[in-house]
């Protein structure tokens, strides 16, 4: 086998490639829609589904949205019009599906990133989104992913992330400058 960094760099972007052609397009165009029509939006993870989340938050930042990560001292209440975006990888994590019970009862929509569509988040959820890739919770299940645990996943999500914000940018009529503009300049 070969082990160098380009041979499984190459395997993983097959696999990379193989999650992201199972993704239909009416996924996206759904995620777009309930993001833009979004008052406010909340987005949570755990771990390094946790990063993903972050990292997703900031784009919609950069897109001028009043976007906010759970956890966060200046993270405002949810309420009714508001969006509550959770990943939960696996089907369900205790504080995903805490939270995903303040939102409801808050009168926020909650959507929900999985690469289990028929985990119990997703069952709680208003809008499931699937992203069909390994988690650590199937990774040793055959055939399992050149990268560790979950890593399949998580970095799936970055990327369907960024994509997702092109898409928004283009339907929110901004540009590539406008999203620099907003970005921090405090680092």
């Amino acid at each position: 086998m070969d082990n160098t960094v380009y041979s499984l760099g190459q395997k993983v972007l097959k696999e990379l490639d193989a999650v992201l052609a199972h993704i239909p397009s009416q996924t996206s165009e759904r995620m777009c829609e309930e993001i833009t029509r979004a008052r406010r939006i909340a987005c949570y993870g755990v771990g390094r589904e946790g990063l993903m989340m972050k990292a997703f938050c900031m784009r919609l930042m950069h897109l001028g949205l009043d976007a906010h990560v759970v956890g966060d001292m200046t993270t405002p209440p949810i309420g009714e019009g508001d969006l509550l975006i959770v990943s939960a990888g696996p089907g369900k994590f205790s504080t995903v599906l805490a939270l995903m019970e303040v939102a409801k009862l808050s009168g926020a929509r909650s959507m929900v990133i999985t690469a289990q569509p028929n985990g119990e988040a997703a069952q709680r959820a208003d809008v499931t989104i699937h992203l069909p890739a390994q988690t650590m919770a199937s990774d040793l299940l055959a055939p399992a992913s050149v990268l560790p645990m979950g890593s399949l996943y998580e970095i799936a999500q970055l990327i369907f992330f960024d994509l997702i914000s092109i898409m928004l940018r283009e339907k929110l009529g901004q540009t590539a400058e406008q999203m620099r503009e907003r970005h921090t300049n405090l680092e």
